[in-house]
């Protein structure tokens, strides 16, 4: 699992994708492992990442089970990680890394 996250981080990471997390969920209840969300720079910048994520990670044999895309998220789904390709205005809007860091711990 660590070579498909390290493999997914890097693919954006060169293709300039800003502050890249990773978040693992292994232990909380969620329906993915890990979630990987990446700041874009623009709408084309996001539909760039994603062809080459799926030029780069296909041919290895990851399957994208769904993509649901528009100008401001892009979430792509490989069955046990989801990757989030936001805006700056969506990221701080949504902060999906609080969310997921807190999932769990209000149970009793």
């Amino acid at each position: 699992m660590n070579q498909r996250i390290e493999k997914i981080k890097n693919i954006l990471d060169e293709k300039k994708a800003e502050n890249i997390e990773v978040v693992d969920l292994r232990q909380k209840e969620y329906i993915v492992d890990y979630v990987v969300i990446a700041t874009t720079l623009n709408s084309k910048h996001a539909f760039s990442l994603l062809n080459h994520l799926k030029t780069e990670l296909k041919p290895q044999g990851e399957e994208f089970l769904r993509v649901d895309d528009d100008d401001e998220w892009t979430i792509v789904d490989l069955g046990d990680i989801f990757i989030h390709l936001m805006s700056e205005t969506h990221r701080q809007k949504y902060n999906l890394e609080e969310f997921l860091e807190e999932l769990g711990e209000n149970k009793e």
